[in-house]
């Protein structure tokens, strides 16, 4: 740790990290397991996103996870049989289209299927061996990559035609042959054209999600719950929220949100949507896009032609995130758009006058694209605002002396709770309402210390109990709905679920001994 301290930039302390997990991976966990808080950011993000920036040109030569291309077309089952590792429980796969909020890094996107994978034995203690890293190549749209002597991957645009769909379908179908049907799939960074549909195409044929999704839906559900008592509300359902950003994440997180809001007040679907309004690249979502919109926007293209007569808005062009703040008067604000800056001064004081304690939510990663950063939120609301953010930031002081934790959004809170909940149950599939339990477990787990400091979510020290706990909940809702293919409904592994998966954790250890 003290070698890690002396690192002069956090790309030097991700290399020293991953140095250490090549030549001693027992070393690399203890370290991660016994200083989560400060090794996290090293490993996953923020810094991960400079790494897969950076990957053919910090490449150690290693041989870590499956590289996967089309010219592998109906070969996958002999990569699958050469792998080191046979005995796969957990695998996360990109394409590397839609990194973090940097966009298409073709093959360079393998950094993330690696970080994952760190916190799935980190935080939920899956054991290194039984995890499989992999990127599917199918080339890359971004030209300073293909113009690189030194990019690893295949040197052709996107390929976009159906070998693209024969190749995942050959992936899917040999990951299940070889390892059961079991087995966990994890999508990772896929663009929105591939994300959404290959989700709904294998949801109920394999153990699969989208962390994109439906992790980073059921972490920002779990703060909004959390949040309640900070902004004065009862229930979700009083909140007005206006997402910056219409992707992967903001339409997942929304989907969630109202799912929940319909389980709680027992309201339609259709009712709990309209909750949520979004602003995209071209402005507000109303109906009169609608016949523009993808499908997935379409639910949440709401009728705005009422609240623009007569407000201080124009109806030439769809309103603009200011322009929506004022019209909306949203109570909750959440960013997930990548785009730097975006909350101003002006958006977040507007905020400020629509309640006494709105919600602000910089969302985006890395930290370069956050939509404000925590001190400038706090600063422009009068500490009014109750932010937590994508990225981890450090503790706010404001000139009064008032002072501000503000929690992170990880998604590490979630997916591998999830994933261990869905080993210990023996999955078929996983639903949204797995992450919905997920969710409201997270939010069980923040104390009113953190809450009395403006603080969302747990410590991340912490982050193996919480695992636990939301893993004996998953695999609970797992084994009641039907979806086990080891248990009965009602019949449990054990009696005390949380302590039987902790059991289950590998534990890392300074002297070379794990178990």
């Amino acid at each position: 740790m003290k070698q890690l301290r002396k690192k002069a930039t956090p790309l030097d302390k991700y290399i020293h990290m991953h140095t250490i997990q090549d030549s001693d991976e027992n070393l690399f966990y203890a370290m991660l397991v016994g200083h989560t808080q400060e090794t996290m950011p090293f490993v996953y993000t923020p810094t991960v996103g400079q790494a897969c920036q950076e990957w053919s040109h910090i490449y150690r030569h290693t041989p870590r996870g499956l590289y996967i291309s089309l010219k592998d077309k109906g070969h996958i089952r002999e990569a699958l049989d050469n792998y080191p590792n046979q005995d796969i429980d957990v695998i996360v796969f990109t394409d590397g289209e839609r990194i973090l909020g940097l966009g298409d890094q073709g093959a360079n996107g393998m950094g993330i299927p690696i970080g994952k994978l760190a916190l799935y034995t980190a935080c939920a203690g899956i054991h290194p061996a039984k995890c499989l890293p992999v990127h599917i190549d199918v080339g890359t749209n971004r030209q300073e990559l293909l113009e690189d002597p030194a990019y690893m991957g295949l040197k052709q645009p996107r390929d976009r035609s159906e070998a693209y769909d024969l190749l995942i379908e050959e992936f899917f179908e040999q990951c299940q042959a070889k390892y059961g049907p079991n087995v966990l799939l994890q999508f990772e960074d896929f663009g929105n054209q591939n994300a959404f549909r290959l989700l709904e195409r294998y949801r109920q044929r394999a153990n699969c999600f989208n962390d994109d999704i439906q992790g980073t839906a059921a972490v920002v559900l779990a703060g909004l719950i959390a949040s309640l008592p900070l902004t004065n509300k009862q229930n979700l359902d009083q909140h007005t929220y206006l997402f910056y950003g219409a992707g992967e994440a903001g339409l997942g997180i929304a989907e969630l949100l109202a799912s929940a809001i319909q389980q709680q007040t027992k309201c339609t679907i259709e009712e709990a949507r309209q909750r949520c309004w979004f602003v995209d690249s071209k402005g507000l979502l109303s109906s009169s896009r609608s016949d523009k919109l993808e499908a997935h926007k379409k639910p949440f293209a709401h009728d705005v032609n009422s609240l623009i007569q007569g407000a201080a808005v124009t109806a030439a062009a769809p309103p603009s995130l200011l322009e929506s703040v004022k019209l909306l008067k949203p109570t909750a604000l959440v960013g997930v758009s990548a785009q730097g800056g975006a909350f101003t001064e002006e958006v977040c004081k507007e905020m400020a006058r629509n309640c006494e304690h709105p919600l602000i939510l910089p969302l985006s990663n890395p930290t370069s694209k956050a939509e404000c950063v925590p001190r400038d939120a706090y600063t422009w609301t009068n500490g009014k605002c109750v932010l937590f953010s994508g990225s981890p930031f450090d503790a706010v002081t404001l000139p009064d002396g008032r002072s501000f934790l503000p929690g992170q959004g990880n998604n590490a809170y979630i997916f591998p709770g999830v994933g261990l909940g869905s080993l210990v149950a023996g999955a078929t599939s996983l639903t949204d309402q797995d992450f919905y339990v997920a969710a409201a477990a997270l939010a069980e787990k923040v104390s009113a210390a953190r809450l009395a400091q403006g603080c969302c979510f747990p410590p991340l020290d912490d982050i193996r109990s919480v695992s636990a706990y939301i893993a004996a909940k998953v695999a609970v809702n797992v084994i009641d709905s039907g979806r086990s293919s080891k248990y009965r409904p009602g019949a449990y592994p054990a009696q005390d679920m949380q302590e039987h998966c902790l059991q289950l954790m590998y534990v890392p250890s300074y002297d070379g001994d794990s178990k």
